[in-house]
């Protein structure tokens, strides 16, 4: 019956209100207070050395700041709180969010950190925002993330590093002119930073090939996902799903207005390039992996009952979430297979109930051996202390507007774009609840169960 009804008529809000007039619970709780997405907004993903190159990452932030308060109309000093997430760290501007925010007009009264998690810094910042609404501390919290890897900081060596810290100290001149010769070709060589654990020293797509040849995902698998993935955003791009995206006049340059790493190619295209961690005979490739990306987001996170005394309509409701941790030598990329069923129990949902999932894609090998170990019950059993497998979402419902892989990846300002993208889809869409999940560095991940708000 609800199937028939809604074939007859594309109006989202109809669908909306006729699918949950038969169907699920909402995930409001006695005693606890609702919390509210506004809206969210970012700006243009870039590829790293292009457009934004000359910026500082406290201009991206404090675009897509100034693009939040155009986008909302919010006063700027009604927000009680600002959280930006950011991984690598501009040494001048170490509290981003600080520095963005006094750019981008708020009152200096406004106070504000920043977070660091790796590719889920974002999403601790927003949920840092729903525990300050939630403990009653706040109201009104802008969380967001900006990541700018055209520019990062490359030190000297550390013997340099000590020479010249020791020149900075020396009384004569006769002290400084030791130290300067003791000064030796070796100490010359820079030290360029490298997104590898520390723990172990491997670099994350070294990491991932591992992991896909454990779960067997071959070549083919994962340049077929990195495809549907650009093309998906292409289409989502030309249709104008990708509304969350602000223009940006970058200074001195053109007005920037959409992604530019979205580039469709054909299989025959992508079967041409070569492994580019383990070589000769790896599977991950530059085409199916996330590509360094300059970028920042933001999103206006309320009570639901500040929302509305304001005359907002708020998006979406933030509900349960979680974050994971393990071994991450082995299991540096698996964050979403153990993050998930964690947060449909606390939810009392089961995966059938997801009408819109949205995985943070690192790498497409990363994608499909979590869709795998979801998948199996032996890994459920063996790894997880579970009976049986979540299950892996379906793919009519899974990143059906492209994902990091196409989109790109601001390390830190990815997990914004998840949730607002969870809001847009089930707006869209006419569904109730979405699930958003991304690994991260250091073997952590998340994952965060989001209600669409009544339209």
């Amino acid at each position: 019956y609800y199937t028939t009804l809604t074939s007859l008529c594309d109006n989202s809000t109809f669908r909306w209100t006729i699918k949950h007039s038969f169907s699920k619970k909402t995930l409001a709780k006695p005693g606890v207070k609702n919390i509210v997405l506004v809206d969210g907004v970012r700006t243009p993903f870039l590829q790293s050395g292009t457009t934004y190159a000359d910026l500082m990452p406290h201009d991206l932030a404090r675009a897509a700041l100034q693009g939040l308060l155009n986008r909302t109309g919010l006063p700027k000093d009604a927000v009680d709180y600002i959280v930006y997430g950011t991984v690598i760290q501009e040494v001048k501007t170490s509290n981003v969010a600080r520095e963005a925010a006094l750019g981008a007009g708020f009152s200096d009264k406004t106070p504000a950190h920043t977070v660091t998690m790796a590719c889920i810094s974002s999403n601790q910042a927003m949920t840092t925002a729903v525990g300050l609404i939630a403990a009653g501390q706040c109201d009104a919290v802008v969380a967001g993330g900006v990541e700018f890897m055209s520019d990062v900081p490359i030190r000297h060596s550390r013997k340099m590093r000590k020479t010249m810290l020791s020149l900075n100290k020396a009384k004569t001149l006769g002290a400084r002119l030791s130290l300067l010769g003791s000064i030796r070709l070796a100490h010359l060589s820079p030290e360029l930073p490298a997104v590898a654990e520390f723990s172990t020293a491997e670099t994350m797509g070294h990491s991932a090939d591992r992991l896909a040849a454990a779960f067997g995902v071959s070549r083919l698998e994962q340049d077929e996902f990195a495809l549907r993935s650009h093309t998906l955003a292409k289409k989502a791009q030309d249709g104008g799903m990708l509304s969350d995206v602000i223009s940006f006049k970058v200074p001195g340059r053109d007005i920037v207005s959409k992604d530019n790493g979205i580039r469709p190619a054909t299989m025959e295209q992508l079967a041409k390039l070569k492994p580019a961690f383990i070589k000769p005979h790896g599977t991950v490739t530059a085409a199916n992996s996330s590509f360094l990306t300059d970028g920042a987001s933001a999103v206006l996170i309320m009570s639901e009952e500040k929302a509305l005394a304001m005359g907002y309509k708020p998006k979406a409701y933030l509900r349960d979430f979680v974050y994971v941790s393990q071994d991450p030598k082995d299991q540096l990329l698996l964050g979403p297979t153990y993050a998930t069923p964690k947060v449909l129990e606390k939810s009392g949902l089961t995966l059938n109930d997801i009408d819109v999932f949205e995985f943070h894609e690192a790498f497409a090998g990363q994608i499909m051996a979590n869709l795998k170990a979801m998948e199996s019950d032996w890994f459920a059993q063996t790894y997880m202390g579970r009976k049986t497998k979540v299950g892996a979402p379906p793919m009519e419902k899974f990143n059906t507007w492209g994902g990091s892989l196409s989109l790109g990846h601001p390390f830190a300002a990815t997990g914004c774009r998840l949730v607002t993208t969870v809001a847009h889809r089930l707006q869209k869409e006419g569904g109730q609840y979405g699930l958003v999940a991304a690994c991260a560095a250091g073997g952590q991940g998340h994952a965060m169960v989001i209600e669409a708000y009544p339209q």
